[in-house]
């Protein structure tokens, strides 16, 4: 069904344009050149960034080259991926006088659009006259891509050369391949006459690839790829002759398929003949995106970013159709599906307007976690093949019924709350049937800290189930299940009261990483004072020798609150509003110990002496970690806890320190770590904002299905004017607007 609406939709296009021919000359920089662009900076060059779409993205460097990216597949997570397969390692020009060849693989500037990107190159040539830009994007709902080649003389002589593109192939599967029976085999090419194109094939799968131009080539050449074992190279050559002042372009087109070569032959077709069409369609569209929940406050950095985290968020939406539609994590090295990450993001996602792919991330989690599973677990992490690699961690579970809560907020469609309440009920019950040893509602296992050995009675778990066991009490009182939402209540009760008693810990004022018995901390405490060690922190090693000596001199076998981390997860009671005031403040007043310039510390013993001041940095470790790190979705969790306690002022503090990395290494985007390690953009970046911006400051809080939106704002002081602009709930828009210097707050809504 998916390729015969592929090829109306491809004949629908083809129609409209029919009066194109490969003789104009498509200036694609034309139509991008009045959108909203970001230049990035020189000193980044050499670090990643993304053209992204649904079906098919690329990765490589800012500099236009293609490194080896990545550590999941080590070194294979950039270039071009069509999921579940890889199509390319990557390309690159050659321009060729006579016997002097130049390789254009180190471009001097890099613009990124929403939708698309630039490379500028230096002035090359004898007298450096010849200036080339190259462009690319990839259309929405295709399985490849266009780039554009910009070539100008600038001289009062015509020029003549050699164009040579050369396409290095890597048709693999993705991690996980090995599991479904996706074996790699060699890559074997031949040249297709009819369209001047190379086509290549696994030699053990039905994995194809395309690649031209939108002109004849004078020649073509094919050797072993450089990059890949069992890829090949093949060369396009070009005449290209330029006359004096002249500017010409010429549009390569990439196009794969992991079904059959008809269908890489039909994507062909449809991205050489259109790409003018494509792109207009895929601008107007980002553009439309922008309107949604358009933001305007007196910060205008922050303004932008929450702008551009928009359009972050489209380009984590993958599709591979035989198994879903969904948003991923981050890219490069999380190009697939999570439960945890989707369940924050989501909530972002629908608070932005982007509700289509909220259902259907909702549908593609709940699907595969209950075929995996079938006990209402939800998984954690799956590749684009299908395979799952973490059936799931104890947090996910309670998550999922906030996330189903939360979007019917929006949305007021019973038939999505009866659709998934199953899943939701099954969950519960399995969280304190087959996870609760103790039987003190409080689920064991791991929650959102992956450190060995915190798999006990962890804060975040408990919080997230005493959120959903609220949440999932309105459910069942809004599906008339009376018996259920009361007990689904009472539990509710009982755990905020036992997370209060429990967890807080008054020596430290803050709540407890996790509850446990002396013997898990000592095992917990030498690994965490090694670690110390190594990072060179003795504030901490102290502490943790004092907390060892107080556990040895005052033994017991009672479970007991430890603070030995200082996890970010310790700011979950205030995230969800299970915290009692008094504690609350408290504890935001600890968290504060454990920030830097751009925000949160993942674990707060790694905090370094940036802690406090102005001025911070992050370098990671070659050999991927995320000890030391500082985090956007810690961060966004303390601005949401700040703002659960009427704090606004500090809450847009933590907004400012995430925006302070907005752009900092790939334009438009804000990296997972702060300020410019790990994933180049990531999900649930959406959650740290739209939810502090639109549900807190601007105080939108709807109940669709009751025809029903509260309003009840609490905005920092600095945002003297400031305005939300085109809030969709259910099939309702709405646009709020304040102003203190008028005295004055209204709200427009449109049906």
């Amino acid at each position: 069904m998916f390729r015969t609406i592929h090829f109306i939709l491809g004949l629908s296009i083809s129609l409209l344009l029919s009066c194109n021919t490969t003789d104009d000359k498509t200036n694609l920089l034309q139509i991008a050149k009045n959108s909203t662009k970001i230049s990035g900076k020189s000193s980044y060059l050499n670090s990643p960034y993304v053209t992204a779409g649904d079906r098919v993205y690329m990765v490589g460097h800012q500099n236009g080259s293609f490194p080896e990216i990545g550590w999941h597949v080590k070194g294979e997570m950039g270039g071009i991926w069509n999921h579940p397969i890889k199509l390319m390692d990557g390309f690159e020009l050659e321009l060729q006088w006579n016997e002097e060849i130049i390789q254009l693989d180190s471009a001097v500037h890099f613009i990124n659009y929403p939708f698309a990107n630039s490379h500028l190159y230096d002035p090359i040539g004898a007298e450096e006259e010849l200036i080339i830009e190259r462009f690319q994007f990839v259309p929405d709902g295709e399985q490849g891509l266009v780039i554009q080649y910009k070539l100008q003389n600038t001289s009062k002589e015509s020029q003549v050369f050699d164009m040579i593109f050369n396409g290095h192939t890597d048709l693999m599967p993705v991690w996980l391949g090995e599991r479904t029976g996706m074996i790699d085999g060699v890559d074997k090419g031949n040249y297709i006459q009819q369209i001047g194109a190379w086509h290549f094939k696994d030699s053990l799968n039905p994995w194809h690839l395309i690649f031209g131009a939108d002109r004849a080539n004078t020649g073509h050449t094919i050797t072993k790829s450089p990059y890949s074992g069992r890829g090949e190279t093949g060369k396009l050559i070009y005449r290209i002759q330029l006359n004096a002042q002249e500017t010409d372009f010429i549009n390569f087109t990439v196009a794969g398929s992991y079904v059959s070569e008809k269908d890489a032959m039909i994507t062909y077709d449809i991205i050489q003949n259109n790409p003018e069409l494509l792109l207009t369609l895929k601008k107007k569209r980002y553009e439309h995106l922008a309107k949604k929940s358009k933001l305007t406050v007196p910060d205008k950095k922050l303004q932008e970013a929450f702008e551009w985290l928009k359009y972050n968020c489209d380009w984590l939406i993958r599709d591979v159709p035989e198994i879903g539609r969904g948003i991923t994590a981050g890219l490069p090295d999380y190009p697939w599906w999570f439960g945890v990450d989707s369940e924050y993001a989501l909530q972002g996602y629908m608070a932005i307007g982007q509700s289509d792919i909220v259902l259907s991330s909702i549908k593609l989690i709940d699907s595969v976690s209950n075929a995996v599973n079938g006990n209402g677990k939800i998984l954690h992490e799956m590749s684009t093949n299908g395979s799952v690699f973490n059936d799931g961690n104890i947090n996910e579970t309670p998550q999922f019924a906030s996330l189903i809560w939360n979007i019917y907020l929006w949305n007021g469609d019973k038939s999505f709350l009866k659709k998934y309440f199953p899943t939701v009920k099954k969950g519960l019950k399995w969280l304190l049937e087959e996870n609760d040893e103790n039987k003190n509602l409080f689920p064991d296992g791991f929650g959102m800290m992956e450190i060995h050995g915190m798999d006990s009675e962890m804060i975040d778990v408990a919080s997230y189930t005493y959120k959903a066991f609220k949440d999932a009490s309105e459910i069942a009182q809004e599906l008339e299940e009376t018996t259920l939402a009361l007990e689904y209540k009472e539990i509710a009760l009982v755990l905020e009261k036992k997370i209060n008693e429990s967890f807080w810990s008054p020596d430290f004022e803050s709540y407890a990483d996790f509850l446990g018995t002396d013997q898990q901390a000592l095992v917990l405490i030498e690994d965490a004072i090694i670690r110390a060690d190594t990072l060179n922190k003795p504030w901490a090693i102290s502490e943790l020798l004092e907390t060892k000596k107080t556990l040895l001199e005052n033994p017991s076998k009672k479970l007991k609150p430890f603070v030995l981390h200082h996890n970010w997860v310790v700011n979950t009671p205030m995230e969800v509003g299970v915290a009692d005031k008094e504690k609350a403040l408290k504890a935001l007043t600890t968290a504060e110990k454990f920030i830097n310039p751009f925000g949160v510390f993942v674990t707060g013993i790694d905090r370094d002496e940036s802690a406090g001041s102005d001025d911070g940095s992050f370098k990671g470790s070659q050999v991927f970690s995320y000890t030391g790190a500082v985090m956007t979705l810690p961060t966004g969790v303390l601005a949401i806890a700040e703002n659960k306690y009427g704090r606004p002022d500090n809450a847009l503090n933590y907004l400012k320190r995430m925006t302070r990395t907005f752009s900092y290494a790939l334009p438009g985007s804000m990296y997972e770590v702060s300020p410019d390690y790990g994933m180049i953009t990531q999900a649930w970046n959406i959650y740290s904002y739209a939810i502090p911006i639109v549900q807190q400051f601007f105080g939108i809080l709807p109940k669709a299905s009751e025809k029903r939106i509260r309003i009840k704002p609490q905005m920092p002081t600095e945002w003297q004017n400031a305005s939300l602009e085109n809030v969709e709930v259910s099939n309702n828009t709405i646009s709020l607007f304040h102003s203190t210097q008028k005295n004055t707050n209204y709200l427009k809504v449109f049906h």
